[in-house]
């Protein structure tokens, strides 16, 4: 959508809040379009890999190497001191430090998809890029403190100088999942939940959506899976590999708890209809078997794969279902390399690939 208005427009509507990012023609890309980077903050919480966390980044520096193959890499750490620990954790992968890029914004946490900014674009405009910052309160309050996580998109959008919108409701990247062409997925389990934004309705919900993630078409599925203490982010549960095909994971086993609740989602799938009023084409993708720490049933889901420029980074679980999740996902992205990196220590933190990343769109 062409406007008339010029950078220096924006800048103050996003100041002074007095149009939407849609009303001025910006829209979310989908993942699978052309990035200009990948945003990540550097894992160092203790609480999130309890006694564990020395043990994930060769798998998140892996990750970072696949990335780096196609665009930049951009790090949030505290410090000179985490700079260079994460740097010799890169060395020792062997990523290409050329393409790596550090930033001295501390943050609390590691779940850059849910803390990072919203990039959108608009390429008729005169300012292309904008940025939305939504609110962080670490999934309902679960985590504090989470006050450095809030402040990470301010920080982006004054290094990139592009405007920032706030519209001051909480929302996560990891709930919503786009196809870039007007439609957004999400789950009742997490955005409608009372410890997100409790006096919105799931109107005024869509309301937002559409005005600052630049949709039409908003689709809603039910419960995400067990042990996901996100309260069921949509990206462990379906995904957009093309602007009409998503995979969704499915439980073959009747016995196991997420059996019912994927099995509602995934005929929830074949009603709902996209932007143009035709259905998805659907791709099921098993889940692999229950993993388990000390007692605790992990969210690990082959769901929460990374699309990157020139490879999509799949977590895998040292399961029997690996190389058939592998083998879908390879026939979903045929200009792409897919490449599995074992997530099982990395799922300790309840989370994998794309909970930790977030894509700022090229335009």
């Amino acid at each position: 959508m062409k406007t008339n208005h010029s950078a220096a427009d924006i800048f103050e509507m996003a100041q002074s809040g007095k149009m939407t990012p849609a009303e001025l023609g910006y829209f979310f890309p989908a993942e699978f379009a052309q990035h200009q980077a990948t945003w990540l903050s550097w894992p160092h919480k203790e609480e999130s890999w309890p006694g564990k966390i020395h043990t994930i980044f060769p798998a998140y520096a892996e990750f970072i190497k696949y990335v780096a193959l196609g665009e930049e890499v951009h790090i949030n750490v505290k410090d000179e001191a985490m700079k260079a620990f994460a740097l010799g954790h890169l060395q020792a992968a062997g990523v290409d430090l050329g393409k790596v890029f550090f930033h001295f914004f501390p943050t609390n946490d590691a779940w850059c998809r849910d803390h990072g900014p919203a990039f959108l674009i608009n390429p008729e405009a005169e300012q292309k890029k904008i940025l939305v910052k939504w609110n962080y309160n670490a999934w309902g309050d679960k985590y504090p403190p989470y006050d450095l996580d809030n402040q990470i998109p301010i920080k982006i959008a004054d290094f990139r100088n592009i405007p920032c919108f706030q519209p001051g409701i909480v929302m996560e990247g990891g709930s919503v999942e786009f196809n870039g062409k007007g439609t957004l997925l999400t789950s009742e389990a997490c955005l409608l939940n009372p410890n997100r934004n409790p006096h919105l309705s799931k109107n005024q919900i869509e309301e937002y959506l559409r005005g600052y993630y630049g949709v039409e078409n908003i689709l809603w599925l039910k419960d995400g899976i067990i042990g996901d203490d996100t309260d069921g982010h949509i990206d462990d549960l379906t995904r957009f590999v093309n602007e009409d095909t998503v995979v969704t994971v499915v439980e073959h086993n009747k016995s196991d708890e997420n059996y019912a609740p994927l099995k509602e989602n995934l005929e929830l799938l074949h009603e709902l209809r996209l932007e143009d009023g035709k259905p998805m084409n659907i791709i099921e993708l098993p889940m692999p078997s229950a993993k388990y720490y000390e007692d605790q049933r992990l969210p690990a889901s082959y769901a929460n794969f990374y699309i990157a420029n020139h490879a999509v980074i799949v977590p895998t679980f040292q399961d029997n279902n690996d190389d058939k999740a592998l083998e879908i996902l390879t026939s979903c992205f045929p200009e792409r390399k897919v490449i599995g990196v074992n997530s099982l220590d990395l799922i300790w933190g309840l989370g994998s690939f794309h909970c930790l990343s977030q894509q700022e769109p090229f335009v």
